[in-house]
Parts: C-alpha cells; structure tokens; sequence
C-alpha cells in the first residue's frame, strides 16, 4: 500500500507521528529506496542517525538541535554553539538541503550560502510546530522543484505565519494556529 502510495506522489514527507518500532523502520527502509523529492523529519531523522550516514541530494532534512545531535553523534549543546558550522557539517555528512530549526533557523545546502530566518518567535517552541514546517517544505516543494527555493519560501512563510499568530500573544501558540495562517502568508 506505501509502495502504490508513493508511486503517485510528486512528494514523499516521512517522520512526524512514525515512531521508532519495527514497522516504521520498514516504512522507512520503503521510502528511502524511492527516488524523488523527500521531506525528512522527527522519527525518521532518529531512525537515520543510527544508520550508516547515507547522502542523497533529492531530500530535505528539518532536524531540530537535538536530532541534529544524533545525526552527528554530538551533544545538543556543541549544535547550538555554532550553529552555522553544525548546519555545514550535517550539510557535508547527508547533502540534500538541510533546515536547523529553532531561534534563527538557518537552511543550508552543498554550493550554497546558508540562509537565516529572522522570523519566527518563542511561542512556535511547541509540540506540532516542526510538523506543520514539515508541511510546509513538502507543500512547497510540490509546487516548486527547486529545492533550495523551496525549503527557503515554507521556513519564511512558516514563521511569518507564527509570528501573525503570536500577534495577540505568545503563550499558548499551537501548532494549528501556524497551520491556519498559513494561506494568508503565502498570499501576500
């Protein structure tokens, strides 16, 4: 059923709610042999780090600091102190695009000068938040092959839409509210 699921997809986005059982590995294993535009985020970016690190230029990885410490075998702390040089070397160890979430997302890829949001605000630090980002970059993607652009566009108008919600307060800002503004800021 994946397989026939996938073969009509012009985007495959994988790891938000997949858990790390035996079926999500082979759910992963599955998506990782399509060739194809590939959102990778959450479990599925856990399931990767404790896998022989493999590169493929078709995905895009949305790790948060601490699964960018498992896909580097690093502590959370040395991610966060150069963030820059961490988004550099998950870039040098997976190559696709890279989006290192969190205050100042930064996106990077192999050839290119990294790119920093200056959006977004505190109030997006909550449960859903990297799912709706995930989203977001697939949405994008679907409608733009560029994935450099692409990726670009979903992190700026994800955390303008965060910041739109967070206009009448940042405490409780869920994830649906992100969701919900969307539309308005891919409209401007």
């Amino acid at each position: 059923m994946l397989q026939s699921a996938m073969e009509r997809a012009d985007v495959v986005a994988i790891g938000p709610g997949l858990g790390r059982s035996a079926w999500a590995q082979a759910a992963l294993e599955t998506v990782l042999q399509r060739r194809g535009p590939l959102v990778v985020d959450a479990d599925a970016l856990n399931l990767i780090a404790e896998r022989t690190p493999e590169r493929r230029e078709d995905w895009i990885l949305t790790p948060h600091p601490g699964e960018a410490a498992r896909l580097l075998a690093v502590q959370t702390n040395e991610i966060q102190s150069d963030r820059l040089a961490s988004l550099g070397r998950l870039v040098e160890r997976y190559d696709g695009t890279v989006v290192l979430k969190g205050a100042g997302t930064v996106v990077g890829a192999a050839g290119r000068t990294s790119a920093l949001c200056e959006r977004g605000n505190p109030g997006m630090a909550s449960a859903g938040m990297g799912d709706v980002l995930t989203g977001t970059v697939a949405g994008m993607l679907a409608q733009c092959p560029d994935p450099w652009l692409a990726t670009r566009v979903a992190v700026l108008v994800h955390a303008m839409s965060g910041d739109a919600a967070a206009r009448s307060g940042e405490r409780g800002l869920l994830a649906g509210d992100v969701a919900r503004g969307l539309r308005n800021c891919v409209n401007l």
